[in-house]
């Protein structure tokens, strides 16, 4: 017999792992290899196939949906209508693509349809089955036909109404959705396994499905599980009361069912781009929970009816998946090092093998504090998972305890006694999670009240980087702020990496600073307690630093939105000789302490906690922030029912949605200027 072609040994070995992968994935919860590893290994094998049909065989993973269910303990279930899987696109180029062999099909009508761009959810796939309103079955996808009975673990998650409320639903309904954890939800719960001496779990997803299929419903009700809907299947012909995805959606919600935010409807695909990588660059980082990219639709539904699926109606033509760079990756947790802040306060840092992530290069993450890493169990030498979204910093989910090496453990980790930089033992107050190092001429503190000082919410000196600050305190030419306004170009000059013109450049920079305000310049001296906020309230009370440091406790007290132990903490540090010394020294600089008074009982957004979103027609968010603040209001970053309004302009995204859910007033840009009498 003539050996197997090379194609043929290939299909055959992608055949096997990739349907390994999908049994740990699927039924044993455990998956062995990444998504974006397993995408590309499906997408080789559905290349080969094309390029020799006769490699496909019947049991191909191209072939099917979801999983086999034959193995499970669970009872089976058949979808009243089958669930589809998606194609994907990873590029603008595999998007451009999909839209060609649309309008292959379509013509004119593809484009006509306009889009519905919604979240990819990275959870796990549910169908529930409504009879007359009421919830009666609720089911995992499976192999797309048949899936997995679990109504008893479904009626425990909050988000899934036992009861449609509104009106419209058929009588007999399939609605499909994603059940989720949130990333908050997936640390309190491992938190509380370790507390109790179980394992923790690797990551939010797999728990989510791995807690949908318990035996015990008692078991899924203690996981934080979340749901969000995004579609309906009807069995037979019924007339529905809409015609646009988009309308689908909002039909949804009215019959109280949670729908995902940052979804848009776009009229061309150029719009579905720009809204692809804003949501990836941008908008994922604010999201509380995974996405793995983002869901195009062709939004009439007749355009969807005219372009169907592909054969076996495994896969809709009319949406697809467009994916992105995944923003949590494994790797290997190397060493944990102690960075000391101005205050004093000791914080951890993972340092890993690097690892790409988003199309960044991640070496270091953060860790917050010595009592979350014993919460989450981790050890020097631990594969650990990392999330990395937008611009946020880099952190350390959890470890993945199925990886540890029992012939060669990873190190527990001990939190330090003495400060790594001076050898001065660290102290923990009462009611703090803080580890301090309560020396305050630690060479560490010192450093980074100076790079504090200069940095774009205080003093804002440009080209003044950690690098060149540590440089001039190691030259001896900088001890306190105060010094800093003291260096000439000639003195700047000869140092290595600087030269003539940017000894000039930093030099003028400093004089700039001066100018400042007083409130940057409170904020800039790293009193404690006393953030941004807080310092224009005190430089607006007061109006020169010397009548802030003669005030009397019961004075700064008197200030809405500050405290008594704000109030104490501002009073001590004024209280303090060298820091009375300082101020002089800044003075006597020409540095500026004074703001112009103005008075806070005036107003008339006093009081009232308000939060801006979108982009407003003729306000930047800084000078609507202005407005609110010199109105007497405070703008904060996230809605609650405590906010008492929202501004809102366009792509205001999930801050509207929030806003909506739970009855916070919403006002526009023209309105927030009536109230306060522009």
């Amino acid at each position: 017999m003539p050996a197997a072609p090379p194609a043929a040994a290939r299909a055959a070995w992608l055949r096997e792992t990739l349907e390994r992968a999908s049994h740990e994935y699927y039924v044993l919860d455990r998956p062995s290899l990444s998504d974006a590893e397993y995408d590309r290994l499906y997408r080789e094998l559905r290349a080969l196939e094309e390029a020799h049909p006769a490699l496909r065989t019947a049991d191909s993973p191209t072939m099917r949906v979801g999983t086999d269910v034959g193995a499970s303990h669970l009872a089976k279930y058949a979808h009243l209508v089958p669930m589809g899987s998606l194609n994907n696109a990873f590029s603008d180029e595999e998007l451009e693509d999909w839209a060609a062999s649309g309008r292959e099909v379509a013509g004119a009508d593809f484009d006509r349809s306009g889009f519905c761009c919604e979240l990819k959810i990275d959870g796990a796939a549910i169908s529930l089955t409504y009879r007359d309103g009421v919830l009666v079955t609720g089911a995992t996808r499976g192999n797309g036909a048949v899936g997995e009975d679990v109504t008893a673990n479904v009626r425990t998650i909050r988000d899934i109404p036992l009861r449609l409320t509104g009106t419209g639903w058929p009588a007999l309904i399939e609605l499909r959705g994603e059940v989720y954890m949130t990333f908050d939800g997936f640390e309190k719960m491992n938190a509380e396994r370790v507390k109790a001496g179980e394992p923790v779990f690797a990551n939010p997803r797999n728990s989510a499905a791995g807690a949908l299929r318990q035996k015990d419903p008692t078991v899924t009700a203690k996981r934080p599980l979340r749901f969000f809907g995004y579609a309906f299947a009807v069995p037979g012909t019924t007339s529905l009361p809409f015609t646009t995805q988009w309308e689908l959606l909002e039909t949804l919600a009215s019959w109280g069912i949670p729908v995902a935010p940052q979804r848009k409807r776009c009229a061309t695909l150029a719009d579905v781009h720009e809204w692809a990588h804003a949501l990836e660059t941008t908008h994922r980082a604010e999201l509380a929970f995974a996405i793995d990219g983002g869901v195009v639709k062709v939004d009439a539904l007749a355009t969807q009816a005219e372009l169907g699926s592909t054969a076996g109606g495994r896969e809709p033509r009319w949406a697809i998946a467009r994916k992105f760079a995944p923003d949590v990756a494994e790797t290997r947790l190397l060493a944990i090092e102690i960075q000391v802040g101005r205050t004093g306060v000791l914080t951890p840092r993972a340092v890993l093998d690097p690892v790409e992530i988003g199309g960044t290069t991640v070496t270091y993450a953060t860790l917050h504090n010595f009592d979350l890493i014993a919460e989450k169990d981790l050890r020097i030498g631990d594969f650990v998972q990392v999330k990395r979204a937008g611009e946020v910093i880099p952190q350390v989910l959890g470890p993945v305890p199925d990886k540890r090496d029992a012939a060669n453990p990873p190190t527990p980790f001990a939190a330090p006694r003495t400060c790594p930089e001076c050898g001065t033992a660290v102290v923990r107050l009462d009611g703090e999670v803080a580890v301090r190092c309560p020396n305050e001429r630690c060479p560490a503190r010192h450093l980074e009240e100076l790079i504090h000082f200069t940095a774009r919410g205080a003093m804002d000196i440009r080209g003044l980087s950690e690098q060149r600050v540590r440089q001039l305190l190691e030259a001896g030419l900088i001890s306190d702020p105060a010094t800093l306004y003291a260096l000439t170009e000639d003195v700047l000059a000869p140092l290595p990496r600087l030269g003539a013109k940017s000894a000039q450049q930093l030099v003028t920079a400093i004089a700039a600073s001066k100018a400042q305000p007083l409130s940057r310049l409170l904020f800039g001296l790293g009193i404690p307690d006393v953030g941004e906020e807080t310092a224009k309230l005190l430089a607006r009370r007061f109006g020169t630093v010397n009548a802030l440091r003669d005030a009397s406790t019961e004075e700064v007290e008197g200030i809405h939105g500050v405290g008594p132990s704000i109030a104490a903490s501002v009073v001590r540090w004024f209280a303090a000789a060298e820091n009375r010394a300082l101020l002089k020294a800044l003075a006597a600089h020409g540095v500026n302490t004074t703001e112009p008074l103005r008075a806070e009982a005036e107003g008339a957004l006093l009081g009232k906690k308000i939060v801006i979103t979108g982009t407003l027609p003729s306000l930047g968010r800084s000078e609507a922030k202005e407005l609110v603040e010199g109105a007497g209001g405070k703008v904060t970053d996230s809605v609650s029912k405590n906010t008492d309004f929202v501004v809102v302009g366009a792509d205001a995204g999930s801050k509207l949605d929030k806003a909506k859910a739970l009855g916070v007033e919403v006002i526009d840009e023209a309105e927030l200027l009536r109230r306060i009498g522009r």
